[in-house]
């Protein structure tokens, strides 16, 4: 059975492709795919981007972020190329969501940016 909240992200990953190729990205070319991390611990955020290099991943530098509420949390993004396509990008969002899970931190999404 699927997490609750790992569906969530698959439903989001869905909608995000779709919403993108209806707008027109050009889906013959690699979208550059910021997958979000966060934490309000750093030192525990620190150790999941160190468990994200050691799999060969390339991580962004952590960085501190307020939230709305006014509290502070840590974060870095995992950057992926990938072709725009619901299937590979489930299956990575599945992936970086159980890195996540492992090193308990939260995962926040993926975001990429429309290509022309």
């Amino acid at each position: 059975m699927i997490d609750k909240e790992l569906e969530g992200w698959l439903e989001h990953t869905d909608a995000l492709v779709g919403e993108l190729l209806e707008d027109g990205t050009n889906e013959e070319v690699y979208h550059t795919i910021e997958h979000h991390f966060a934490s309000e611990n750093f030192e525990v955020l620190e150790k999941a981007a160190i468990a994200a290099f050691k799999l060969g991943l390339e991580i962004e530098e952590p960085e501190e972020a307020e939230l709305e509420n006014g509290d502070k949390v840590f974060a870095f993004d995992i950057v992926t190329e990938q072709m725009l396509n619901a299937e590979l990008l489930r299956k990575e969002t599945k992936e970086m969501f159980e890195l996540a899970q492992k090193c308990k931190v939260d995962y926040d999404g993926w975001g990429t940016y429309f290509e022309e």
